[in-house]
């Protein structure tokens, strides 16, 4: 026999009521859930606003003196190329179009046929000196500033930093007087071996050298775009050392920690880490350093000796350089051959200035850069 719990009148309609006060608990939850979601939306209601920081007090001075320096520095590089260009006008509309594609620098006084110039030459060999300096400079840059940034002792960091930092406030002149006077005699051995050894290379190839003979003389190697472009390596390895350092030490920490964590060794760290934020400031920095280079004056024209030819030979004696050649010439120079020399030095300013903009915009493009911006 099976026994059945009835529960009492008064606790069935209790429970009963409890019951029912619940389903309309959850049936009027669940209107007012669809009331809201099938609400329409309030006719003119105004869309969410932005919420805009504005600047005050020392902050709007600061912006404005910020944007201000900004304005005077792009109306002092207009300024210098307008004056380049009025006064290069009368050598541009001599020279016509054959003023880039020609070799030879006789501008005279700009009357008749004798007069034949142009920057093919000069042009080429300003190039093939910021390159011999670029691959001078890069791969030491590039080591003096990992080093400092990665395993350097932190309390001699500092004292690095300046010491690096200080072969930039030597004047360009002294650069100059060590190359022409010490590093000159001594690199012609270098050339030597090179023109050597890898002559087959046409860039090392020597003309008229006698390479396999111990009594020919060396001067062949001297005053040659291989020396000029050691000394402007040199001057530049500050200014991308340090490019590239700043960016190696903006590499995020907690990357850093993640990897050591991960059970990663120094070198892994910064080869997985460092190097990759750091690509875009050590592309950045190479950029800079050649269009400093670029424009070198002093140390260049006190070591090469001016050649009006396109010379692809960097271990051969003669060299040309836009700098040097308006340095070489302006004391001296007529109207016309000055206006012939703003015209190179407009060139020249407008590769340069190609090159800083590319470099900046390969910066701000980079992890780095984007981080410090």
């Amino acid at each position: 026999m099976t026994e059945q719990f009835i529960p009492p009148a008064g606790h069935a309609q209790a429970a009963s009521a409890a019951a029912g006060a619940a389903g309309a608990t959850t049936a009027a939850a669940a209107n007012a859930l669809t009331h809201v979601v099938d609400l329409p939306p309030t006719a003119g209601a105004e869309p969410p606003r932005a919420v805009r920081l504005k600047a005050r007090g020392g902050d709007r001075v600061f912006l404005t003196v910020l944007a201000g320096s900004g304005i005077l520095v792009l109306t002092v590089i207009a300024v210098i190329g307008g004056f380049l260009g009025s006064r290069a006008s009368q050598a541009l509309h001599a020279a016509g179009g054959g003023f880039l594609t020609t070799a030879a620098w006789s501008p005279g006084n700009g009357t008749g046929r004798a007069s034949s110039f142009g920057v093919a030459g000069i042009l080429t060999g300003t190039v093939l000196i910021g390159l011999v300096a670029i691959v001078i400079a890069v791969p030491l840059a590039f080591g003096v500033a990992l080093y400092i940034s990665e395993y350097a002792p932190p309390r001699l960091r500092p004292f690095f930093t300046s010491l690096i930092d200080l072969m930039a406030a030597v004047p360009s002149v002294v650069y100059g007087l060590w190359g022409f006077l010490f590093l000159e005699h001594r690199a012609v051995g270098v050339a030597h071996w090179l023109a050597t050894y890898l002559g087959w290379i046409p860039g090392f190839q020597v003309t008229g050298a006698r390479v396999h003979d111990p009594l020919a003389p060396l001067t062949v190697y001297t005053a040659s775009t291989f020396i000029a472009g050691t000394v402007v390596g040199l001057m530049i390895t500050p200014i991308v050392s340090s490019m590239m350092r700043e960016s190696f030490s903006q590499a995020p920490l907690g990357e850093r920690e993640g990897a050591y964590a991960l059970g990663a060794t120094r070198w892994g760290v910064i080869r997985t880490v460092v190097l990759p934020f750091g690509r875009g400031g050590v592309i950045g920095g190479a950029m800079l350093g050649l269009g400093r280079a670029l424009g070198e004056t002093i140390a260049v024209y006190m070591i090469i000796s001016l050649v009006f030819r396109i010379q692809p030979h960097i271990l051969q004696a003669g060299a040309s350089s836009v700098a040097a050649l308006i340095a070489a010439h302006y004391g001296t120079a007529t109207p016309f051959e000055l206006s012939a020399l703003m015209a190179a030095g407009l060139v020249l300013f407008l590769v340069t200035l190609v090159i800083n903009l590319a470099a900046s915009a390969i910066i701000a493009r980079s992890r780095s850069g984007r981080d410090s911006g």
